[in-house]
């Protein structure tokens, strides 16, 4: 970098030391800790653990008799089963607190074009994640537990345990979560010139493999919920490959050959 270069940096002069660093990643775990246990505390008071177990409890609850409840085999699961569920209610709904921590910590070593990149992802990768929790609540639970209980003989009463229930929805949600974060990938990938737009499309035939040997590993065995992992995580993948080319032309640095590096 030459003198001319280092007099016109917006960054020259702002470097901290190792240990402030480690410092304010401790307060932003603080702060996000702080979040996590104030979202923890609304849930607690409402709808409380108990309504929370109802509210996920829906999409089964919808395919078992009128009469037919949740069991709990294990001794302790009444009491830790719900607390499970209210911290990881709490985590979701903590989680643009906990975006808006990272970005503080690391907001300071990016440059004005950086931020204006940084900062529509961040908001995107949150909302991204919670489209692809209601999706399964509100979807895919429903279509899956329908297709199941079609199989069931009518000699078995079909009554679940709360803690395997819990285990595999908590499972779907964070596979979704992770599965819709798609075009944050495509478009972070670009933007690092690890690949351009032109390979991302002769990858396309590729992916829509990939995405399909994905949905069969994380989800569980039935048609439904293969599907609708696997054909979503197909459009996010082309939703990122527009995006990228979006996103490449108006957060470019000024000297950076934006138009170029969207198409090549």
């Amino acid at each position: 970098m030459s003198d001319t270069d280092k007099s016109t940096d917006e960054l020259a002069g702002t470097e901290q030391p190792f240990v402030q660093h480690l410092m304010e990643l401790r307060d932003r775990l603080l702060y996000g800790m702080v979040g996590l246990g104030i979202c923890m505390a609304i849930l607690a008071f409402w709808p409380g653990p108990s309504g929370l177990i109802d509210l996920i409890a829906v999409p089964i609850r919808a395919h078992m008799p009128p009469d037919a409840k949740l069991i709990a085999v294990g001794v302790f699961s009444p009491f830790f089963i719900p607390l499970k569920v209210l911290a990881m209610a709490a985590l979701l709904l903590s989680l643009p607190w906990w975006m808006y921590q990272v970005w503080a910590f690391v907001a300071p070593g990016l440059y004005s074009h950086e931020k204006r990149f940084a900062v529509p992802l961040i908001i995107l990768g949150s909302l991204l994640a919670y489209v692809g929790i209601a999706f399964v609540q509100f979807f895919v639970l429903d279509k899956m537990f329908g297709f199941i209980q079609q199989f069931t003989p009518k000699s078995v009463a079909a009554t679940p345990d709360i803690a395997s229930y819990v285990e595999a929805i908590l499972s779907l949600y964070l596979a979704f979560g992770l599965a819709f974060q798609v075009p944050i990938v495509v478009v972070l990938l670009v933007k690092m010139k690890m690949v351009t737009v032109k390979q991302l499309k002769e990858f396309r035939g590729y992916f829509i493999v990939v995405a399909f040997v994905v949905s069969a590993v994380v989800t569980p065995p039935d048609v439904i919920s293969q599907l609708a992992l696997a054909v979503p995580m197909c459009v996010l993948y082309e939703l990122g490959i527009w995006g990228s080319q979006w996103f490449i032309r108006n957060t470019a640095a000024p000297e950076e050959p934006a138009a170029n590096n969207a198409t090549n």
